[in-house]
């Protein structure tokens, strides 16, 4: 029975890992959608700016058309460094990443899951959690070698939801609307 427990202790562990870091990867898919989001906006933005300007130009007398080119360059230039900060760090595929990381992880979670349940209601033995364990562990690994980085932001933003807007949690009465009224604990 102590092998057990300290299995049970392990998996509980690694489950409570898998549930911070799938929550993480969510926040940062998130963040990169909402930073491809600002930088879409700024595009359309600096496009219009440089697009009145030129046509403003074309209508003034020559003083004003000078200072109308002139401005409408740099904004012209700040439109290109956005487009090439766009280019090379690609919010949306980034998120495309986290998303994808995040969805593989929380297959992992919901085995991790099970195989608590299996061990508290002993239906499976502990060989057979431990090899479903080490079956687990090698699929995270393949996992973590291609997901992308996180940040702080996200993982304390993960801690938050996770902790106190329970994002990941559930009461009774709201699982119970989810279920035809023959699965439902309450009356």
């Amino acid at each position: 029975m102590r092998d057990a427990t300290a299995l049970e202790s392990q998996i509980r562990e690694c489950f409570g890992r898998i549930v911070y870091t799938t929550k993480t990867h969510e926040k940062c898919a998130d963040a990169c959608t909402r930073k491809l989001s600002h930088v879409k906006v700024w595009q359309i933005v600096l496009s219009a700016m440089t697009t009145s300007g030129l046509i403003a130009a074309l209508f003034v007398d020559d003083t004003l058309a000078y200072v109308a080119t002139v401005v409408t360059a740099i904004i012209s230039m700040a439109l290109l460094a956005l487009n090439a900060y766009a280019k090379d760090v690609d919010p949306g595929q980034v998120a495309e990443k986290h998303k994808k990381t995040a969805s593989s992880l929380w297959d992992i979670r919901e085995s991790y899951f099970t195989m608590l349940v299996d061990l508290h209601d002993g239906t499976s033995s502990v060989e057979d959690v431990r090899r479903k364990r080490d079956e687990l562990q090698a699929r995270l690994v393949k996992i973590y070698e291609t997901a992308p980085r996180t940040n702080n932001a996200a993982y304390k933003d993960a801690g938050e939801g996770l902790k106190s807007r329970e994002e990941l949690t559930f009461s009774d009465a709201e699982i119970d609307a989810f279920l035809p009224a023959a699965l439902r604990r309450a009356p």
